[in-house]
């Protein structure tokens, strides 16, 4: 449930970043935005170092990329069960039509088309809202005709009935949220109460280290109606993608760098055969602890955003390179943690001892796959498992090089238009790039890894259900606004002065309150766990800092601005909020977890809504940026040995993803 994407996935592509000094590119006149469609952007990404690597090191940063790709087919069907004869109905038309390409309905079907591809299905990827298309049903019918393709009387009421599992992910109070989404964890008719029920049945609430109940199969009915699981492994299901998983991990580990690599790989390798839990368990211990080599990944059904229950993990792939220097400049922070938990505002008994295990990397991204792409972190820490990351440790990384793309394909910013003066955008244009880097690494290496829970609370998944994740997100947010103002980080060298942190503060709260609305359709409350945490720490500090006057709302000339006016006591504001989501999560407070995000994540101001967007409309700017992978390709020898591998760089979103439907299709369709 550990991902960053708050303030420089936001921030770095709205504009608001500052120049800094760049690493060297890849290609020259590289183009970084190939296109915009609908609310989102295209980007390229480039690979830098990769020629230095030797070519162990690129077999496997190859094997593993491959890996990878094979499941993608699993995220697809993950997110909706009719997701995958969708896309080779809508693909068979996108290739075989012959027909006026030129023509507005035309245009509608791609843009369509599009959208499905950017979020691996039929829902948006951020809102979870299904698309509906634009195009009529008789233009669609046409299509068919002309292309032969044959699409189910039920696929079109799928398509075309906007009240057909109309949500992915449905949040709403008053609903149940496993039968009124779509997502497919469950299969279609099983209650909410079905899921508590099954899993109160075979979870051990006694077990300090327990396993991750329900991570990695659907819960279906069986006979007599009897729910139960269905594990995702080899020969169970998904096991076609899975087996082909496991070819490409197997090359991997014969040319691991390390004996702590391998063992790893080796073991992932037998939790995706066996579907083990327990093995899962084993992996991420191992994993979190090979920190040595250039080359890391992320592999497994491991983010549980997707679920209304918190439960089912999703798939996903990130192959990533070190990058040296960025991380050897970073590393302070995680050398560090310690003395930032002892700081801490929560409760004495919420601090944990010894801080053991953090790892904290800038890594350039090689690949990515499944939950991860097209749509991407800029930051990730895992693993999940609490008692994981208490005994052993974890991993954080920055994805260096898709900041990288995201600054070269901001266009013009944000900054102007919805900065209240001149002061706070010269403050940005100074400091926002590397109070976005701070925030990155506060959040994923301290944020994640501080904090423990009482003896006795279950995971937090079990006790918080769906606010678990907003509120985790929360809580690692919390933690980078407490310290990104802190002298100590100054006396470390990691900025000169706390105008750093100033810049991170009015970025927050401008993003919290006002900027992160463009993703929201009129008349529409907030359901992402992101966005959810983030109105919720900005609409709590902004509230209880009312009779200090710490944050004013401006208006001027019919356009509403926030001004902060005493960055002291907002970072008090943030301590107490801190203190408090760390109670929740440590004691388990699910009332007063719910009470904050539903009081201040989750309703949204319709005036301030519908001003954000008229505001924005004019910038032409999406709010929502994805990303089309290099190509890696090997070259082989006579004996057909690979002796290199190269890499391209794809600039067509629309061939990258009808190329990756033909090589890495391996689920049958349909398949349930």
């Amino acid at each position: 449930m550990i991902r960053f994407s708050i303030l420089i996935a936001v921030a770095l592509l709205l504009g608001l970043s500052c120049k800094q000094e760049k690493p060297a590119p890849v290609e020259t006149d590289f183009v970084w935005s190939t296109e915009d469609f609908s609310d989102k952007r295209i980007i390229r990404y480039q690979l830098p170092g990769f020629d230095r690597l030797n070519l162990q090191q690129k077999k496997l940063v190859y094997y593993l990329t491959q890996a990878g790709l094979s499941g993608r087919d699993i995220m697809w069907d993950m997110n909706y069960r009719h997701n995958l004869a969708i896309r080779q109905a809508l693909e068979n038309i996108v290739r075989k039509y012959e027909g006026d390409k030129e023509a507005e309905d035309w245009k509608k079907f791609m843009v369509y088309v599009k959208n499905i591809w950017f979020s691996s299905g039929i829902h948006h990827h951020y809102s979870t809202d299904k698309f509906i298309p634009e195009f009529s049903q008789e233009y669609f019918a046409s299509l068919c005709e002309a292309t032969q393709t044959e699409v189910s009387e039920e696929l079109k009421k799928v398509l075309f009935d906007p009240s057909v599992d109309a949500k992915k992910n449905n949040l709403d109070p008053n609903l149940d949220p496993v039968l009124s989404s779509a997502v497919n964890f469950y299969e279609p008719g099983i209650t909410d109460k079905e899921v508590d029920d099954f899993y109160k049945s075979i979870i051990d609430t006694t077990d300090p280290t327990p396993i991750s109940y329900g991570l990695n199969s659907k819960l279906v009915r069986g006979a007599g109606g009897k729910i139960e699981e269905r594990v995702w492994k080899v020969g169970g299901l998904y096991g076609e993608a899975i087996s082909e998983m496991v070819k490409w991990l197997e090359k991997a580990v014969e040319v691991a760098e390390n004996e702590p690599q391998r063992e790893a790989l080796k073991i992932l390798v037998e939790y995706y055969k066996t579907g083990d839990l327990k093995l899962w368990d084993d992996y991420n211990i191992a994993w979190s602890q090979a920190t040595a080599g250039d080359i890391d990944y992320i592999h497994g059904f491991v983010e549980v955003y997707d679920d209304p229950k918190a439960l089912k993990g999703s798939y996903e792939s990130i192959v990533q390179v070190n990058d040296f220097d960025a991380s050897e400049r970073m590393a302070v922070v995680a050398s560090s943690a310690q003395w930032f938990e002892d700081n801490s505002p929560i409760m004495d008994e919420h601090k944990k001892d010894t801080v053991v295990g953090i790892s904290y990397k800038v890594v350039n991204v090689a690949g990515e796959s499944g939950d991860a792409s097209p749509a991407t972190p800029i930051g990730v820490n895992l693993p999940n498992a609490e008692w994981i990351r208490e005994d052993y440790g974890s991993k954080s990384v920055s994805l260096g090089n898709i900041t990288e793309a995201y600054e070269r394909a901001a266009g013009p910013g944000l900054l102007q238009e919805f900065s209240h003066d001149e002061e706070e955008m010269a403050r940005s244009k100074k400091h926002s790039s590397l109070a976005d880097k701070m925030m990155t690494a506060l959040h994923e290496v301290i944020g994640h890894a501080s904090g423990k829970l009482e003896s006795g609370v279950a995971t937090t998944a079990e006790t918080l259900g769906k606010y678990a994740s907003p509120l985790e997100e929360a809580r690692a947010d919390l933690v980078a606004l407490y310290y990104i103002v802190d002298p100590k980080l100054v006396e470390m060298g990691l900025m000169e002065s706390d105008e750093v942190g100033k810049a991170a503060y009015d970025a927050y709260i401008k993003n919290g309150l006002m900027l992160q609305l463009r993703r929201i359709l009129p008349g529409k409350n907030i359901e992402q766990a992101h966005m959810r945490n983030r109105q919720m720490v900005a609409s709590w500090v902004f509230e209880k800092g009312q009779a200090d006057n710490v944050i004013s709302k401006v208006e001027r000339e019919g356009k509403t601005y926030f001004e902060i006016n005493d960055y002291a006591k907002l970072r008090e504001l943030f301590g107490q909020l801190l203190r408090e989501v760390q109670r929740i999560k440590s004691q388990g407070d699910t009332a007063a977890g719910s009470a904050l995000i539903e009081n201040y994540g989750v309703k949204v101001d319709p005036a301030l809504h519908q001003q954000v967007l008229a505001r924005s409309e004019k910038l032409n700017i999406p709010p929502y940026g994805g990303f089309i992978n290099p190509r890696l390709v090997p070259v082989t020898n006579d004996a057909g040995e690979i002796t290199d591998i190269k890499v391209e760089y794809p600039e067509d979103f629309t061939g990258q993803m009808l190329e990756y439907s033909d090589k890495y299709s391996f689920l049958p369709i349909g398949k349930k």
